[in-house]
C-alpha cells in the first residue's frame, strides 16, 4: 500500500500541479501575512468544481489588489457589498473573515503568532481561538458561512486542515511551508467526499461518517506509513481516479 500511494503522490506532487490547484494563488506572494490571508480566503471557498473555485477565487482576491494584508489593514472590507463571491458564499461573510483577521493582525505580528500565544495545536484549537477572536471583531456576532465553523468539535474541518497543509508543510514543490506553529507531522488529512471514498476502497478508512473522527482514523493510518510528513498522501487520494489514470472508475 505504501508503495502505491508514494507512486501516485510522484505523479501528482509536481509544478503543473500548481497551475491548476487554488495553492497557485499563495504562490503569488511573498509577505507572510499576505500568504496567511490568501490560504483561508481560498481554502474557505474550496468546495465545489474546481473551474469554478479558480474563477472565484480571482475575483475575490482582485478586490484586495496587490497586497490582501494591506486592504485588511486599510478594511477595505468595509466597502464590501451583498455581491455573491462563491456559490452561499457572499461578501458580508467574506467581509465578517477579513474583519476578524484586522483584529488579530492589529494586535498581532501575524496570525501565526496569534495561534503561537494561544497555544493552538491542530486545526481544531485553531478554529476555536480565530472564531473567538472573529466573534469580538464583529460585535459578537456569530457566522457559519466562512472557514472557521461554528460547530467545529466534530467536524472534519476538510479546508481549514487545507489551508495548513499549505501553510505547515514544505515540499519544495508545491506546499509553501511558511509556518513553524506546527510540524508536518502533526497536520491532519483534508477529508473531502472524494478523498474519503478512496480511503474506504483502499481499505485504510473504516468509518462511515467523514467527520474527526475519521480524519484521526485516515491520518492515524497515514502516519503508519510516513510519521514525518503523513499528509503528502493528500495527493496520492486526491489523484485517485481524477483525470486519465482510473483505478476504481
Amino acid at each position: 500500500m505504501k508503495e502505491f500511494l508514494e507512486k501516485q503522490v510522484q505523479r501528482i506532487n509536481n509544478k503543473a500541479f500548481i497551475e491548476t490547484d487554488p495553492v497557485q494563488f499563495l504562490h503569488r506572494y511573498e509577505r507572510l501575512q499576505d500568504i496567511e490571508i490568501v490560504s483561508f480566503c481560498v481554502a474557505t471557498i474550496a468546495w465545489g468544481r474546481r473551474e469554478m473555485i479558480l474563477h472565484s477565487a480571482e475575483r475575490m482576491l482582485a478586490k484586495m489588489g496587490e497586497s490582501p494584508y494591506e486592504y485588511v489593514m486599510c478594511e477595505g472590507y468595509e466597502m464590501l457589498g451583498e455581491a455573491n463571491v462563491h456559490r452561499t458564499f457572499f461578501e458580508p461573510d467574506l467581509a465578517y473573515m477579513l474583519r476578524g483577521f484586522h483584529k488579530i493582525l492589529s494586535e498581532n505580528e501575524s496570525i501565526e503568532s496569534f495561534l503561537k500565544k494561544r497555544h493552538a495545536k491542530d486545526a481544531w484549537q485553531i478554529t476555536e481561538v480565530i472564531q473567538a477572536a472573529m466573534q469580538q471583531a464583529n460585535g459578537g456576532k456569530t457566522n457559519a458561512r466562512n472557514l472557521f465553523s461554528l460547530n467545529f468539535e466534530k467536524s472534519a474541518l476538510k479546508r481549514l486542515n487545507l489551508a495548513l497543509r499549505w501553510l505547515v508543510r514544505r515540499d519544495g514543490i508545491v506546499d509553501l511551508g511558511v509556518w513553524k506553529l506546527l510540524k508536518s507531522s502533526e497536520l491532519y488529512i483534508p477529508l473531502d467526499v472524494h478523498v474519503a471514498n478512496i480511503s474506504r476502497k483502499l481499505g485504510i478508512l473504516q468509518r462511515k461518517q467523514n467527520d474527526r473522527r475519521a480524519v484521526e482514523e485516515l491520518t492515524a493510518a497515514l502516519r503508519g506509513f510516513c510519521p514525518e510528513d503523513p499528509v503528502k498522501y493528500d495527493f496520492a487520494l486526491f489523484g485517485i481516479d481524477i483525470g486519465e489514470q482510473k483505478i476504481f472508475g
